[in-house]
């Protein structure tokens, strides 16, 4: 695979349950290490679940900025309130910013109020796609989902964001299932895989087998910030 040149304004869709928020809470800290300046902005306001913002102390931890929800503290109704400092790392040439955005077409909508900072070939717009999620378990829903968010925020999905899991039971096959299925939706869009994320215990034995059959999985190894654990307990 050609390697992907990294963009200093990477927004991230997904549909609801695809880990799209966890996705973006990795990889905000992945950019942390590699840059100076860095910022997540949480532009998921539709949606009252897990809200990249609601890891803001983590995220600040690791010198990351945190844009989003006019309230420092998340309070019982959502409101639809952003900060007016949400365009800051947006026009701060020297941030990399990630920006978490609503997950369906209609949430991603919201972007068009920052259309302006969306300058072709100068931001990649990721999504994230989950083919264990009943509405994006087939190649047809995923694509209809894909062009809907184009259609309805006016951008060109520029990367897939291989994201095929089943929490803490996530195994390797499961990733490379969801590389596979991801891998016939880039072919009939022409939208190249960009990453595949796998659970950081897994990462090692991914990445050997990927070197014995010459598949490049394009890991990132992610960590379950926005799922708590008590969550997961069998009765």
């Amino acid at each position: 695979m050609k390697p992907i040149e990294e963009k200093r304004i990477v927004a991230v869709v997904g549909h609801f349950g695809s880990g799209k928020t966890e996705f973006c809470i990795n990889y905000a800290l992945e950019r942390a290490k590699r840059h100076k300046n860095t910022a997540l902005i949480d532009l998921d306001i539709a949606n009252p679940y897990f809200r990249s913002r609601e890891k803001r102390e983590l995220l600040e931890s690791a010198g990351i900025k945190v844009y989003g929800n006019f309230y420092k503290a998340e309070i019982t109704a959502e409101l639809p309130a952003l900060t007016a400092d949400a365009r800051t790392p947006l026009e701060n040439k020297d941030t990399y910013v990630t920006v978490d955005i609503g997950g369906d077409a209609s949430g991603a909508m919201i972007v068009v109020q920052f259309y302006k900072y969306f300058v072709a070939g100068e931001h990649d717009l990721l999504c994230v796609v989950n083919k264990n999620r009943p509405e994006t378990a087939t190649v047809e829903d995923a694509i209809r989902h894909i062009e809907d968010i184009e259609m309805k925020s006016g951008l060109k999905i520029t990367g897939l964001i291989n994201n095929t899991h089943l929490l803490r039971e996530t195994t390797i096959e499961d990733v490379e299932k969801g590389y596979r299925f991801c891998g016939i939706i880039s072919e009939k869009l022409d939208i190249p895989i960009v990453f595949s994320c796998c659970p950081a215990a897994l990462t090692a034995d991914l990445q050997q087998k990927g070197e014995k059959t010459g598949v490049d999985y394009r890991i990132l190894p992610v960590a379950l910030y926005m799922r708590e654990t008590w969550l997961d307990k069998k009765p």
